[in-house]
């Protein structure tokens, strides 16, 4: 019997609505990809990874209530199996250090293709 692929589960963390909305309709145009929460704020987003323990978590670097470092280091903590992708319009290499170090495992610009998107969330929920 051949086994389905594994839907990989997805957080999306971000204080812009339009950004979380272009983020959840390219993702779940997937087959195999669905969308389980969405946050607005490092509190919610901490919240939602420690409920639904998503395969990836998709953070801005810059949100209300402690940022994108906060809301890495806390997924790490909460949900350990959690890997954590930030998007950011910021790539100086201070901010992508201090995400590295928090605990991302990539670091995409907003404006990046929707390919480009897909294909790092793949990437990172089969490594």
């Amino acid at each position: 019997m051949i086994q389905a692929p594994k839907r990989v589960s997805v957080l999306i963390g971000d204080d812009e609505p339009m950004i979380r909305e272009a983020l959840r309709e390219v993702l779940e145009a997937e087959p195999d990809i669905e969308v389980v929460a969405v946050a607005e704020d490092v509190d919610e987003t901490i919240l939602l990874a420690a409920q639904h323990a998503p395969t990836v978590a998709i953070i801005d670097v810059r949100m209300p209530n402690g940022g994108g470092a906060r809301a890495a280091r806390e997924i790490r903590s909460q949900s350990p199996g959690t890997r954590i992708m930030a998007f950011s319009a910021y790539g100086d290499n201070g901010i992508v250090d201090e995400m590295v170090r928090a605990g991302v495992s990539e670091y995409l610009l907003k404006g990046t293709s929707n390919a480009a998107i897909v294909a790092a969330v793949r990437r990172i929920a089969a490594a």
